[in-house]
């Protein structure tokens, strides 16, 4: 606790020698921290400068982790005002390096061997360093070059007491922030902590860097290098050594006569494809970790590096911004709003017509302009940010995503600037969601499934017996009031020529699921026999429930 309060200290200190106070005073209860006031400033000119600036030197002189916790905070511009999210998205990972006789240290104490056994050369001078890990060149005994990423000594311990420092200030935002519940500041402080620790893992980094590799494994657009797993342990990742051209050396790019437009509609289909087809994205697609491979200029193609950040989405999350993004590009409003509730991403109650007018004011005037100048990520952002006056519960499992839609599209605006985002990202995610949700996967997983049902089938009657042998003991009670009766009765009464429909349609569905399955799965011959009854059950049930009388 001591040594939380000596950094929480430091950290006003630091604050106070840029003027920062003003952020810290607009929760009530905080405004005891305008002492930093008598803390020297940090030079002439420094409230000259724009408090996102202020900002973003602060946590720059905070040390990494507080530059990486900026880099991230940068992408949530709906809780953040323009200018400094802007400012804060240029903070840069540069760190100076630690000496090169701890990483042969640390690589000798993970890989359980000499260096010059692992290696037949080791680079002293580290490539890169930043943050959580620098790099080094090598080559293989067989020769074969490699890069040799390895983790910062005490890296650990230094994250884990400052996540600890976070959250405590997170959970002061959250008792005395008049919204603290909706931004839920806690939460964004937990994925980033569950960002940054998987980081520190260069085994997941690892295997994060092999299922991409496998998705584009016969790709001619996307370069995945390959990892050398013998060589790679918790703290030490030894991967293939890529040459390409830097994304962001424009005038290279040019020099080489690389189609610009092309490359910059490639980076935004391959974005789409990792989201929506493979639910598995790069999320830190910064220049720097992208390569350009300009050995065919007119067919160029990326290589993608450093696989510490990668996402995917819950199922849910995964179908319901698909979606969003469609009836966006559809110009779907009520589409649009009646997804935020179908979500829970707004409160149940909320005006859906009003809701729908919200997401038009946003989104229609876009589409005066031409295509070209409209960034879709930015109209993603301000449909959140709008939302929020329904009261819109912060999804901080979707941060990644938007920080790297943020990426990809400026890497795409800065290739080529007359992009237009929407011309490229429509027909991709309509393709992606025909392969993930149309017939063919649906029947493919349902034919996948059927083995785990018949399996369970026969603990069904018991299951069954036990919950009414339960309920009839009292052990179970399902408390139901009249008013729900009621409605229950009349929606009965209404639909209960649909219901034998219903119940038709689910026996003929079952039935024809099992024969598939039989038919397109190397399944046992018996299962066309549940098939059969499933079938004949469902028809039988469905007939004689159309035959019983209308009460």
């Amino acid at each position: 606790m001591i040594r939380h309060g000596i950094r929480l200290m430091a950290i006003l200190a630091t604050l106070g020698r840029y003027r920062l106070d003003d952020l810290l005073t607009q929760a009530g209860p905080l405004r005891w921290i305008r002492v930093v006031r008598i803390i020297p400033g940090g030079g002439r000119g420094v409230r000259d400068r724009s408090i996102g600036t202020r900002l973003r030197l602060a946590l720059e002189e905070l040390g990494p982790i507080y530059v990486k916790f900026g880099q991230i905070l940068s992408t949530r511009r709906d809780l953040l005002p323009p200018d400094i999210a802007d400012a804060l998205s240029l903070l840069q990972d540069h760190v100076a390096p630690f000496d090169s006789n701890e990483a042969r240290a640390i690589v000798e104490a993970e890989l359980k061997a000499p260096v010059e056994e692992c290696f037949a050369s080791f680079e002293s001078e580290p490539m890169a360093s930043a943050s959580i890990a620098q790099v080094h060149g090598a080559t293989l005994p067989d020769g074969q070059a490699v890069v040799v990423k390895i983790v910062r000594p005490g890296i650990e311990a230094q994250i884990r007491s400052d996540l600890a420092l976070l959250y405590q200030l997170a959970k002061w935002v959250r008792r005395y922030h008049p919204e603290g519940d909706r931004i839920r500041p806690d939460d964004v402080v937990g994925e980033f902590e569950r960002v940054i620790v998987n980081e520190l893992d260069m085994q997941a980094e690892a295997a994060n860097c092999t299922m991409i590799r496998r998705n584009f494994e016969n790709s001619k657009e996307l370069y995945i290098p390959k990892i050398h797993w013998p060589l790679t342990a918790n703290r030490v990742l030894v991967m293939e050594r890529v040459f390409g051209i830097p994304v962001r050396d424009i005038d290279e790019l040019k020099r080489k006569n690389v189609d610009l437009e092309k490359l910059a509609r490639l980076g935004i289909r391959l974005f789409y494809r990792q989201v929506f087809r493979d639910n598995l994205f790069h999320a830190d697609m910064h220049p720097g970790n992208i390569l350009v491979d300009a050995s065919d200029p007119n067919q160029p193609s990326f290589i993608a590096l450093d696989f510490g950040i990668v996402a995917s989405l819950t199922q849910k999350d995964l179908y319901y911004i698909g979606e969003n993004f469609l009836a966006i590009f559809n110009r779907e409003y009520r589409r649009v709003a009646e997804l935020h509730v179908e979500a829970g991403w707004v409160p149940a109650d909320t005006r859906v017509d009003e809701l729908e007018a919200a997401a038009r004011t946003v989104c229609e005037p876009n589409f005066t302009r031409p295509l070209e100048e409209v960034s879709f990520a930015e109209l993603v952002v301000e449909l959140f940010s709008v939302a929020q006056r329904f009261k819109l519960t912060i999804q901080p499992q979707l941060i990644m995503l938007q920080k790297t839609l943020l990426n990809i599209e400026g890497m795409g605006r800065e290739l080529y600037p007359k992009l237009n985002i929407w011309e490229v990202a429509k027909p991709e995610l309509e393709a992606a969601y025909r392969e993930r949700y149309g017939m063919e996967k649906t029947m493919e997983t349902i034919t996948r499934q059927i083995p785990g049902w018949l399996a369970r089938t026969p603990d069904l009657p018991n299951m069954v017996f036990d919950s009414i042998r339960l309920a009839a003991s009292g052990q179970i009670r399902t408390q139901i009031e009249a008013k729900d009766l009621v409605r229950l009765g009349q929606e009965v009464s209404s639909h209960n020529r649909k219901l034998p429909l219903s119940i038709l349609a689910a026996g003929l569905i079952i039935g024809a699921s099992i024969l598939i399955g039989y038919e397109t799965a190397p399944l046992i011959h018996t299962y066309s026999i549940p098939g059969l009854v499933g079938l004949v059950a469902g028809v039988w049930i469905g007939w004689r429930a159309l035959r019983t009388p209308k009460r």
